[in-house]
């Protein structure tokens, strides 16, 4: 399994299992994402701890995740990213239009002030 996928109240928590979030496993994170979002879950939680490493499809995916809340008028919002991803997503400017925390007890903080916002 390269991710694990828990319903908590309110969001949806996906945490990868791997240590890169590339070709190999960004496809089926993408269609887990899509079938989440098809399910009518709008708040998305990824935790992106294990990983070191992240190509162009890897942020693909975070993207799509980001942009199936959105459209959901729901919340995405990213942790645990290791340097070498951190540094790829600021080089991006991603760190501009995602919501990013530190850790999870930052990140569910975070979703729940959002969640609260959108109602």
């Amino acid at each position: 399994m390269d991710f694990k996928i828990d319903k908590k109240d309110g969001y949806t928590l996906v945490q990868v299992l791997k240590d890169k979030l590339d070709t190999h496993i960004a496809p089926a994170l993408k269609s887990e994402l899509v079938l989440i979002s098809g399910n009518g879950e709008k708040n998305i939680l990824l935790d992106l701890t294990p990983c070191t490493y992240c190509d162009s499809s890897g942020l693909s995916a975070i993207l799509v995740a980001n942009r199936l809340c959105k459209n959901a008028n729901g919340t995405f919002v990213l942790y645990g990213l290791q340097p070498a991803v951190e540094r790829l997503v600021s080089i991006s400017q991603l760190d501009s239009v995602l919501n990013i925390a530190f850790n999870m007890d930052e990140a569910v903080s975070t979703m729940k002030a959002q969640i609260e916002l959108n109602k």
